[in-house]
């Protein structure tokens, strides 16, 4: 029989937007928004206690909803304000209207991209825990079997007992009344 897992909800920003999964877990949260990165280590995502908002997520679990976190007049009253960068300002600046030639820099080469961590320790654990748990259902299938086998035996050997008491008792019964008869002629013969 399958484990339910409790569901539990989630949020994240995307954007303009609250994105909201209701998931068993962390990591399977992070799956439905697609991430590859701890967001909840980093304090961008978090799980959602308030009855209100977690109503829509659970009644499609899994699936990610997306709420607007205001308007557009909102968000873009929240957005910082730009300000020109202020020019440089030289002696010369005044004498010599045109702007001085920046030199040109090399293009930097892009650094080499670490690689793909390894999944090697991350399966060999998996592995080990499968097998360990397919170990434990054959040792635990072997006791059932055993415990049927027992039990089996016990039924036997209480149907044994009993029709080998019976025997026993018919035959204590038998000898209890010859000897009683046995007593009685004796005792008719002293007289």
């Amino acid at each position: 029989m399958a484990r339910v897992q409790k569901l539990k909800v989630y949020r994240t920003v995307a954007g303009f937007y609250d994105a909201y999964v209701a998931a068993p877990s962390q990591k399977a949260a992070l799956a439905a928004w697609g991430s590859d990165r701890d967001l909840f280590a980093r304090g961008i995502a978090e799980q959602v206690t308030d009855p209100a908002l977690m109503a829509e997520p659970l009644a499609s679990p899994g699936t990610v909803v997306k709420h607007s976190r205001g308007t557009t007049a909102e968000q873009i009253a929240a957005l910082p304000e730009q300000r020109a960068p202020a020019a440089p300002r030289d002696a010369d600046a005044d004498a010599d209207p045109k702007p001085a030639a920046k030199p040109r820099a090399k293009p930097q080469a892009k650094p080499k991209p670490k690689p793909r961590p390894k999944r090697d320790e991350l399966d060999a654990a998996e592995e080990a825990l499968t097998s360990l748990q397919a170990d434990f259902d054959r040792k635990k299938k072997d006791l059932v079997e055993r415990e049927a086998a027992l039990a089996r035996d016990r039924r036997a050997l209480e149907r044994a007992r009993s029709s080998s008491i019976e025997a026993a008792e018919d035959a204590l019964r038998g000898q209890k009344q010859a000897y009683e008869e046995a007593v009685r002629r004796w005792r008719a013969s002293q007289e």
